[in-house]
């Protein structure tokens, strides 16, 4: 009897596996049938809400920035939703992104939301919106600028390497791995990371309406959470993009029901998300994958 009904179980298991995947296969088979119909498709019609994606570390984007710049002259676009996740990245890349995003803003509302992490280049980045949403529980700020550069003089002593240099003044190509940088170049670099720093510092208070004293104070290279943020003007609430699209609503007559766009994939990589996303929830409906208890991770391990 017991055998009977074990194998009527595994029975059962076997059908659900491959219903599970003959699913996976007509969506597969869908998504070419579509992507080899459709090579030049993907243009909006009709109003929508535009969303863009910011993740990992910030590098200059000239890319995104070409998106931007067309949400910003697409009348169909009624407005546009960030979603952050970053630690930052180069100064210089963060820049690019802030004023793409301000381009936006001049036409139309721009709702950041920001997600595990919005700090350092990632929170300049998220400032150029109008309105700034965080988790509870977001890491965000660390509002400054940082240089790093490595010296190995004491190594290169022990395995006896030597450098040659020959430059054309004093502070050309420092500092340098082979030796202590000099009171000269630190003065040098302190300066521009001073200048960058009085920038960024100069941004928060203009974007989030701040005196320049507060921000300076706010502004010493620590991190916040989402709930601290809001508590000090660095983000306006807490919430998720539901919250964004009632703000959208409620401030600028955009309506809940228009349909989001994400305009940092092509129209193909639109389609094929949005097929995957539909068989990973019928995965997870047939077997949940579950992780046991409170978990929150500063530097996952990939």
């Amino acid at each position: 009897m017991s055998s009977d009904l074990d194998m009527l179980i595994d029975r059962r298991r076997l059908k659900r596996r491959l219903s599970l995947w003959r699913l996976v296969a007509i969506l597969a088979v869908a998504a070419l049938v579509i992507w080899a119909l459709t090579p030049f498709g993907g243009i909006e019609r009709g109003p929508y809400v535009a969303r863009v994606t910011i993740n990992d570390i910030i590098v200059e984007n000239p890319q995104l920035e070409s998106v931007l710049q067309e949400v910003a002259e697409d009348s169909n676009a009624r407005a546009l939703v960030v979603r952050i996740n970053s630690p930052g990245g180069t100064t210089a890349g963060s820049e690019g992104l802030y004023h793409a995003i301000r381009r936006v803003g001049a036409n139309k509302p721009v709702v950041a939301v920001m997600g595990t992490l919005a700090a350092s280049g990632g929170y300049l980045t998220a400032i150029a919106a109008d309105h700034l949403i965080a988790r509870e529980t977001t890491i965000t700020g660390s509002i400054g600028v940082i240089f790093q550069a490595a010296e190995l003089s004491g190594l290169f002593d022990k395995v006896g390497i030597g450098v040659e240099t020959v430059k054309s003044g004093a502070l050309k190509g420092e500092p340098s791995i082979d030796k202590p940088m000099s009171d000269e170049a630190r003065a040098a670099i302190q300066a521009m990371i001073d200048d960058s720093y009085n920038w960024f510092v100069d941004l928060v208070a203009e974007r989030r309406g701040l005196d320049r004293t507060a921000v300076i104070r706010l502004a010493d290279g620590r991190v916040y959470t989402g709930r601290q943020a809001v508590a000090n003007g660095l983000v306006d609430a807490v919430g998720g993009e539901r919250d964004a699209r009632r703000w959208l609503e409620s401030e600028h007559g955009v309506s809940g029901e228009l349909p989001v766009v994400d305009k940092d994939l092509t129209p193909k990589e639109r389609l094929l998300t949005d097929l995957v996303g539909s068989v990973i929830q019928k995965i997870m409906s047939v077997e949940e994958l579950t992780l046991d208890g409170m978990v929150s991770l500063w530097h996952p391990t990939r």
